[in-house]
């Protein structure tokens, strides 16, 4: 008998046990374990070949669910497109990862531009009216199943490898550590190019659990936003600090206690303690959970939110170990190294994986840290200039390649500034060349960044400090944007 890939025989037991369970909700539509694994087998059935990149043009939802899901069981890996990027950065995702197919609602649009003869477009409607026949496949552990996109230190994104062993490590982990199961309504607001999906997609469908899908418009109505998670029932949501920042000075708290919220777990930046404060102050029922760990190894470490250890002037510890990861400090630079199963497969770079050589003690991960007394992991900063910003991971040189590329500009060096509602937000000082104007220039900026990669703001000087050693003074350039 073919073998199948733990991460898929977790779902597919489900099914089995729970078939008229309600899997996912979005808006007015739901969809059974048994209907959702029927339509995933028709994609699987459509598609040939394996170990092959297949990108996913859709908004998080049911039918970019049963993408990601046929996907897998057809022994390829799926590749989830940011659909609300810039052309240009979604077209250069897709001319580097090569994806066999890629897969959408209806035509391809015209913001994505694809070569024919590698690439093909699938409208999902008519891979589910297919008649072709599904097989299981062999699926080794270490076979890539989702390939992430990140903002790149080179000045492009780069993709994160991910095998099924990773994902279902960590999937067993947080099902395991956060008592999920099928009397669970997980709330589902990560885009699926964001890591924290993973726990949405996997963790909640191998337990069982209904997965409701946020509406995007609730994001910039923090009480309508608590009303949906009052009136869906949610039990728990795995989101980032700076919504829930946002919802805990306007989410009107006070007057709508989210009775069946049994936990909430964050990820992807430093939650501002004050919030955090005040969060648990509102929801003292409610358990609270601080995630951490960069794409490349999805969670690390883990901290349970102590109401009563939280101090508004100290920031809250990364806590212990998770899915059975040993930590290491460097000695040197106290830098955190990951050795895990999480841990990514390599880096997907012009169609294939590039692997990369981790050192002695696991994957280095750029962030500074040290163990207090309670022997807690707490996080210092990065060692290099590395952004986050709600949630995302945001590498100066991406956006500074781009204003480089400016008609009109000289040079520019982009650096992070501290924001209650973000984490950090990318600023820019810029050198212009005679004759050109700041406000022409960064108008065409907002047509090449993602909304969260675009600088809060800009500075321009007659030219970049630099220290004695000819290196740039960020220093210098952080007076010069925050006066």
């Amino acid at each position: 008998m073919n073998q199948i890939s733990d991460l898929i025989t977790a779902f597919l037991e489900q099914c089995e046990r729970t078939p008229k369970h309600i899997a996912f909700s979005q808006d007015d539509r739901q969809i059974s374990y048994q209907q959702f694994e029927q339509r995933t087998k028709k994609v699987a059935g459509y598609l040939t070949g394996s170990n092959q990149c297949i990108a996913i043009a859709m908004d998080r939802g049911i039918d970019a669910a049963i993408a990601i899901y046929g996907i897998l069981r057809s022994g390829n890996s799926y590749l989830p497109l940011d659909i609300n990027n810039p052309a240009n950065r979604l077209n250069f995702i897709i001319a580097d990862a090569h994806p066999v197919y890629i897969i959408g609602i209806g035509p391809c649009p015209e913001n994505i531009n694809i070569d024919s003869q590698e690439t093909q477009w699938l409208d999902l409607r008519d891979l589910l009216i297919s008649d072709f026949s599904y097989r299981n496949v062999q699926i080794k552990t270490d076979a890539i199943a989702a390939i992430l996109y990140t903002s790149g230190s080179t000045g492009t994104p780069k993709g994160v490898a991910l095998s099924h062993k990773a994902i279902t490590n960590f999937a067993t982990w947080a099902g395991t550590t956060f008592n999920i199961s099928q009397s669970d309504h997980i709330a589902s607001l990560a885009p699926f190019h964001f890591d924290l999906s993973i726990f949405d997609l996997f963790t909640s469908l191998s337990c069982g659990a209904i997965v409701s899908f946020i509406p995007n418009r609730l994001t910039l109505s923090p009480s309508k936003l608590t009303q949906w998670l009052c009136d869906n029932k949610i039990t728990t949501w795995y989101t980032v600090p700076s919504l829930l920042s946002f919802i805990a000075l306007k989410g009107s708290l006070e007057t709508r206690p989210l009775s069946d919220l049994k936990q909430i777990l964050f990820a992807g930046e430093v939650f501002p303690t004050p919030q955090l404060i005040k969060l648990t102050t509102l929801l003292p029922n409610v358990n609270l959970y601080n995630l951490y760990g960069p794409t490349e190894t999805n969670v690390c470490c883990y901290w349970p939110v102590i109401t009563k250890q939280l101090q508004a002037d100290k920031n809250i510890p990364i806590g212990i170990p998770a899915c059975n990861a040993v930590l290491t400090i460097d000695k040197t630079t106290h830098e955190l190294l990951v050795e895990s199963d999480n841990n990514f497969s390599g880096y997907w770079q012009n169609g294939k994986l590039n692997t990369v050589t981790f050192k002695p003690q696991g994957y280095a991960t750029g962030d500074k840290v040290s163990i207090n007394a309670k022997h807690e992991y707490c996080y210092h900063g990065r060692l290099d200039r590395m952004l986050k910003c709600s949630g995302y991971r945001v590498e100066p040189a991406e956006i500074e390649s781009i204003i480089n590329q400016l008609e009109g500009i000289e040079t520019s060096v982009v650096i992070g500034l501290k924001d209650i509602t973000s984490g950090q937000r990318p600023a820019a000082a810029v050198v212009i060349k005679k004759g050109h104007t700041l406000t022409h220039i960064i108008k065409p900026l907002r047509q090449k960044l993602p909304a969260y990669m675009f600088p809060c703001k800009f500075t321009e000087l007659s030219a970049i400090p630099l220290l004695s050693n000819g290196k740039v003074d960020y220093l210098s350039i952080e007076k010069k944007l925050t006066h």
